[in-house]
């Protein structure tokens, strides 16, 4: 259980970020999660702003959020080439080759360190929720070192960016090293499971059950699918005996969340247009730009119908320029109306099929495993939202099991955190989605060891093979299609992921010293911690 009083999970979404608290006692907390309503002042009523940053043309936090969108969009063409707006930067530690100094590209086509974007849009976060939970309470005021924060990732994250969140969080004040156990990483699959499981049938949408729930259905078994704005993760999971949870496969997914229909809609509009003219529109008036595509990603998940998205002006006397506007467009689902691109139910449909084929598809691959019965598909997440993926989702798997989806599934993942920080043992077990080991050496032998990696020690008395991978944690073969067997650390696909320095004591050398290796497995992290024997000194790495 936690061990402080204040628990703040942060849901530090890709188009969407917020955070839920609670304050614990010696009653269930799971019942006690506070919710904050965003935006009110903008005339918005939601459970997470918008995960946008604007810093200024010095690279100084300005706004983020809701009101960082607004600032931005209200700007002049030169004013708003000048500053470094930020939007679904999360996604740009997927698949990346991450380190302290990764660089990520801004509206306006220029760079800033990843780690300060990151950590200044954390350092936000953490002094909102502060100031809320504060403002809550007349007996007691909370720092940050009062708080268990919950930070939540996609599922298919690797362990750097995970580290790389870490840094962030510590170099934005939640915690003051990145060891600290006052930070908990949540999968967010796994945190939407926690709550779900717990609600009862009322709690989902129209096309829910009436049976109990699912955390009262022993050896059940369900896929949760996370939709968010980057990633989509799907998580399965069985309920255990005493309500709690164990893994049955490894996480899957890919980038194939709400972002992905709007790059659909982009690349609609750079045909449209034409790539000269919208390039040229893209780099003169990345603001204009911007309020568009947050007008589509308004209405783009509102119930079936025809939009309106409103052009902006320097747009429209671009390709005004060039040809009467309405000549630009071919009767296709999309036509001009009165300085509006009217798109059709299915103009704006296409623009999901790409996203929506690649979720169903790794679905399927789940059911198609035989190890696995599942009895539900939970559909979680603001993408979740939408009523087009819902509809095919549900079209495709109801005949092989239920598809639910809770009232309010962009709250499921924060909600759950906050359970997964007051309770990180909720998830029993989980599935090693990699095999892990250490670099290690052993006596050569000509028969299965290659000759260039051939060592002797300085009195030449014996022979050794270097680079030896030592398996500690094997992959179930079953989620892969091949087997892997490695030999040697410097195979293609063995891949380094952390490493740390043991200091010895004063008169010893290597030789004659020995190390004790720790390594933890089986949570959202993996955790080393290598003890020296003789002065007991200690050097962790997450």
């Amino acid at each position: 259980m936690s061990d402080t009083l204040l628990v703040v999970a942060i849901d530090f979404g890709t188009a969407f970020s917020g955070y839920c608290y609670s304050v614990n006692s010696k009653r269930d907390v799971s019942s006690k999660v506070n919710e904050v309503i965003w935006d009110k002042e903008h005339g918005f009523r939601s459970p997470k702003t918008r995960t946008c940053v604007l810093f200024n043309k010095h690279e100084e936090f300005e706004k983020f959020g809701m009101d960082a969108l607004l600032c931005y969009t209200r700007m002049r063409p030169k004013e708003a080439t000048e500053f470094y707006f930020f939007e679904n930067f999360k996604l740009d530690l997927y698949k990346k080759a991450i380190s302290k100094t990764l660089m990520i590209t801004a509206q306006n086509g220029k760079q800033m360190p990843a780690l300060k974007v990151f950590s200044e849009s954390l350092r936000y976060l953490k002094d909102h929720a502060l100031k809320t939970v504060n403002e809550s309470m007349s007996d007691f005021r909370f720092t940050s070192d009062d708080v268990t924060w919950v930070l939540t990732v996609p599922a298919i994250w690797d362990n750097a960016a995970k580290e790389f969140m870490r840094l962030a969080a510590e170099k934005a004040g939640l915690i003051h090293n990145t060891f600290s156990k006052n930070l908990i990483i949540a999968l967010e699959p796994e945190a939407a499971s926690l709550f779900c499981k717990t609600l009862p049938s009322k709690g989902f949408l129209a096309e829910g059950t009436n049976d109990l729930k699912m955390e009262h259905k022993p050896g059940m078994q369900y896929i949760v699918v996370d939709c968010g704005g980057g990633t989509i993760d799907l998580a399965t999971h069985e309920v255990l005996e005493d309500t709690y949870l164990k893994e049955c496969c490894s996480p899957s997914g890919g980038p194939w969340g709400s972002c992905m229909v709007d790059d659909e809609f982009r690349a609609f509009l750079e045909e449209l247009f034409g790539v000269h003219l919208w390039q040229e529109y893209k780099k003169n008036d990345p603001a204009g730009l911007q309020k568009m595509m947050h007008e589509f990603s308004i209405q783009k998940c509102t119930e079936k119908s025809e939009v309106y998205i409103a052009c902006p002006y320097n747009l429209t006397k671009m390709a005004a320029e060039k040809q009467e506007i309405s000549l630009f467009f071919k009767n296709d689902g999309a036509t001009w109306s009165d300085g509006s691109i009217k798109l059709s139910d299915t103009k704006l449909t296409s623009f999901f099929h790409n996203s929506i084929e690649n979720i169903i598809r790794e679905i399927q691959k789940i059911l198609d495993t035989p190890e696995i019965n599942i009895e539900c598909i939970l559909l979680v997440g603001g993408y979740a939202t939408s009523i087009r993926l819902r509809d095919k989702v549900r079209g495709k798997f109801e005949k092989q099991c239920k598809v639910l989806c809770p009232n309010d599934p962009q709250y499921a993942i924060m909600k759950g955190a906050v359970m997964f920080g007051n309770n990180p043992t909720l998830i029993r077990s989980r599935v090693c989605a990699l095999t892990y080991g250490i670099m290690t050496t052993e006596t050569f032998d000509p028969k299965k060891h290659d000759k260039q990696k051939l060592q002797v020690n300085n009195q030449k008395d014996y022979y050794y093979c270097k680079d030896i991978f030592f398996k500690l944690v094997e992959k179930l073969s079953f989620f892969y299609y091949k087997q892997h067997k490695v030999t040697y650390t410097d195979e293609p696909g063995v891949k380094q992921i952390g490493s740390f320095t043991v200091p010895l004591p004063k008169g010893y050398t290597k030789h004659n010293v020995k190390v004790r290796l720790d390594i933890k497995f089986g949570s959202t992290e993996i955790k080393a911690t290598a003890t020296e024997q003789i002065s007991q000194k200690k050097r962790k790495s997450n």
